[in-house]
């Protein structure tokens, strides 16, 4: 009798876009490196096609999926089971398929981020934090650095509702932490972002060139302008010009990729291996 053919193991990046990830060469590298018989790739992804692709990751050949923009809130209602972390941040970034099927998910990006502003030697206590966006990312940034410590923590979003949301969200279980929410038009916000020592990019803006949450922000030698985007940004760019310190979003892809990973398969992450694969270098330069 003909052998059965052998399933491809996979795991996939489900988003919308999802063409610029650097998160297909990171695994894959990775997986390579350490002869894990697995195969890692992107899947566009429309809200239409969410429910439909999150039932596919049940099936034996897939050890589970990472989640990116718009999707890290939506796909909760279709798992099993989340962790948590991911409960506590009302999104979701990576899912286990467990050996029965299940589906289980969490969220590597709140403890990826801590581990990169720790790279950075930049400690979260006693700091004064702008948030721009209320996405996914940005309510896993809220909730890690509220955590951590923060002193005060100011979230700014086009639509106040949303900002409101995030912000309502953290004040729950931070009674003592200082937080508020702001529409991005609010005069206020100029004087927040003035104030701050860490101002945070956790929209999409940045991926184009000439795009940017806040044109010219007023920022100073104080504060660590951080954006989550991995690229040479339009706001990282002006807030160098303006004497702040800068830092793109590499080293927060990578950690919670690494973090994901380790999920997935059980090793250790390489790390360097990964950040090789997705930067050209070892590790941030």
């Amino acid at each position: 009798m003909p052998a059965e053919p052998t399933l491809t193991v996979e795991i996939i990046l489900i988003g919308d876009p999802v063409a610029h990830s650097r998160s297909p060469a990171m695994h894959n590298a990775a997986l390579a490196a350490l002869g894990i018989a697995a195969r890692y790739r992107a899947v566009q992804t429309s809200a239409a096609e969410l429910p439909q692709r999150i039932a596919d990751l049940r099936r034996a050949e897939f050890l589970g999926a990472n989640v990116t923009l718009p999707h890290k809130q939506a796909v909760i209602a279709l798992l099993d089971e989340i962790e948590p972390i991911a409960a506590r941040i009302g999104a979701v970034n990576t899912i286990i398929r467990q050996p029965d099927g299940r589906l289980l998910g969490t969220n590597t990006d709140a403890p990826g981020l801590l581990a990169d502003l720790a790279a950075a030697a930049w400690s979260p206590a006693g700091q004064t934090v702008v948030i721009l966006g209320a996405s996914g990312a940005a309510r896993a940034a809220a909730f890690a650095l509220a955590d951590a410590g923060v002193a005060a923590l100011t979230i700014v979003n086009r639509h106040l509702m949303r900002a409101v949301d995030v912000a309502a969200a953290v004040a729950a279980e931070q009674p003592a932490l200082r937080v508020r929410a702001l529409a991005l038009a609010d005069p206020a916000v100029a004087d927040a972002v003035a104030e701050c020592t860490l101002l945070m990019n956790a929209t999409a803006l940045g991926w184009h060139d000439g795009e940017t949450p806040l044109p010219d922000p007023p920022v100073g030698a104080h504060c660590l302008v951080y954006d989550m985007v991995y690229r040479e940004t339009t706001l990282l760019r002006e807030a160098a010009m303006r004497g702040a310190h800068v830092r793109d979003g590499r080293g927060m892809l990578v950690e919670q990729g690494a973090l994901a990973f380790e999920r997935w398969t059980g090793h250790p992450a390489p790390r360097d291996v990964m950040w090789q694969a997705a930067f050209g270098v070892e590790h941030r330069q």
